[in-house]
């Protein structure tokens, strides 16, 4: 394993033992509204100094974009971290929630580490070097039609995005599909896109550490994951991730809302 991705799974693993003790014992702490539905505990906060720490010990001169943190040092190698991608489902004891921190190099992804505590299950990647779960190599399904297709969405917690568009699309693209999930953890909607158990998920309104090491592993996995008009994910704030077949599919269908 690339010893970036040793250092990564090493702070995922650490912030993972803090959230799973809160977790079963019921404990968040203090729970403060940061926005509209848009909510931060006490172990977001210490879960996410937990990868900072593990990262900065092992690399000093990295900077961090950091959910809780904000921008930190250096950006020419940046994490970019959610310590707690699915605040509202822990937050509500419902066990869909994930920790994600992904390497940026110069501008370009290079590592990636996806970590769920509550299955342990690990999904890595690195550039140019396939994508994994648990240590194993992981592709995306081989769904070639939105009919019979299991496709992931996410609705923008923030009322300042139009709810109108997301029922449109949500609409336009069930009445296409197999069916549709929305589960609430967009890093790790792009994990299950990576590893076959979902062929395509999209999204609008979300920042870069929602989806910067899914965008990585989706790829990796034989994916295509891009914003849904083609343009840069991180950029514009949203998503379209699939196997090639069914992201050319659902692409103009959302291009039209």
């Amino acid at each position: 394993m690339q010893p970036f991705v040793n250092i990564a799974v090493r702070a995922a693993r650490a912030a993972g033992r803090i959230i799973m003790q809160s977790y079963r014992q019921g404990d968040l702490g203090q729970v403060r509204a940061k926005g509209e539905n848009d909510f931060v505990t006490q172990v977001d906060v210490a879960a996410e100094q937990a990868i900072i720490d593990v990262i900065r010990r092992a690399y000093p001169r990295h900077g961090f974009l950091a959910e809780e943190s904000g921008r930190q040092g250096n950006e020419q190698t940046q994490w970019i971290i959610d310590p707690i991608d699915g605040t509202t489902n822990f937050i509500h004891g419902f066990p869909h929630f994930c920790v994600s921190i992904a390497c940026e190099i110069k501008g370009e992804l290079e590592h990636a580490v996806i970590y769920d505590p509550f299955k342990e299950e690990l999904f890595t990647a690195s550039r140019g070097s396939g994508a994994m779960l648990d240590g194993r190599r992981i592709r995306v399904s081989g769904a070639h039609h939105l009919r019979g297709a299991l496709v992931a969405t996410g609705f923008a917690y923030q009322r300042s995005h139009p709810l109108d568009r997301h029922i449109g699309e949500f609409t336009a693209v069930l009445e296409k599909t197999g069916d549709l999930r929305r589960a609430g953890s967009a890093a790790l909607d792009l994990a299950y896109v990576a590893c076959g158990r979902l062929d395509a998920f999209w999204e609008r309104g979300l920042s870069p550490w929602d989806m910067a090491a899914g965008l990585l592993i989706v790829r990796e996995a034989g994916g295509l994951a891009t914003a849904p008009d083609g343009g840069a994910a991180l950029d514009q704030g949203s998503v379209l991730a699939g196997t090639p077949k069914v992201y050319e599919a659902l692409a103009p269908i959302l291009a039209k809302r």
